[in-house]
């Protein structure tokens, strides 16, 4: 366990619940003080504020802590999400398995857009993008979903202050001809990167919309070489991408 001084009382507080989760049994605090090395008054002060919390319950004779039911809640929770992970990257698997082409599941983050997952193609000719990798918004075409699907109040206040920046020829770098794409996309349910973001690499994005609403909880796109697949040939797959996307939707809860 990690005792540095330098680690907040929070990461202390998450230490010593992992270390009491891997115990088969009760600890007391004696115990406590065994395995993590602490002084006992630092030892107390966490199980009184794991307690006090929820996260722990005192056992019936008063001096031995048990995980209490929000922990459990907690992880039974970790256990469903790391499951509907799985699905989700089932999903992209079959996908790029049928298509032959890369596809990623993406959410908005500020003003950019990160990568949750994605499956790469199989062929030597692609452009790896592992998940937590960030891309500007106004010229990917999972941002330009998000943008489309937004509020028009806060698509203003976020590309009032964002400078549109080139990165290719065809990048759009005009606040009016980004809207008038955004119009499109809104109107035409799916976007495109025309070569915007790097040259010689197209993608066309769907969203994958909350189960109870029309809000876009993320985008899932299908991403090629152009000398590969043309973007008039990755449009073709439309059908296909809604469709996983609405499998999608569905683990989103």
């Amino acid at each position: 366990m990690n005792t540095s001084s330098e680690a907040s009382p929070g990461l202390r507080l998450m230490e010593l619940l992992e270390r009491l989760a891997a115990e088969a049994r009760p600890q007391s605090l004696p115990q406590v003080i065994a395995l993590t090395g602490w002084p006992k008054p630092t030892a107390h002060r966490m199980l009184t504020q794991l307690e006090s919390g929820g996260w722990l319950v005192r056992e019936p004779d008063g001096r031995h802590y048990a995980l209490a039911p929000r922990l459990l809640r907690l992880s039974e929770a970790a256990l469903t999400n790391s499951t509907q992970q799985g699905v989700r990257h089932a999903v992209l698997r079959q996908l790029v398995a049928e298509l032959g082409e890369s596809c990623n599941l993406t959410a908005l983050s500020g003003a950019e857009v990160v990568y949750l997952d994605r499956v790469e193609a199989a062929f030597p000719l692609r452009m790896e993008l592992r998940a937590g990798t960030r891309v500007p918004a106004h010229c990917s075409a999972s941002g330009k979903l998000f943008l489309a699907w937004m509020a028009s109040r806060q698509r203003e206040a976020l590309l009032s202050g964002l400078p549109l920046e080139r990165h290719t020829a065809n990048t759009l770098t005009s606040r009016d001809a980004l809207e008038a794409e955004l119009k499109s996309i809104r109107r035409d349910g799916h976007a495109v990167d025309a070569e915007e973001f790097v040259e010689g690499l197209v993608c066309v994005a769907v969203p994958v919309l909350a189960p109870d609403s029309q809000q876009v909880r993320c985008a899932l796109a299908l991403q090629a070489p152009a000398a590969r697949m043309s973007l008039a040939q990755a449009r073709l797959q439309l059908p296909r991408l809604k469709q996983a996307a609405q499998a999608l939707a569905r683990t989103l809860g």
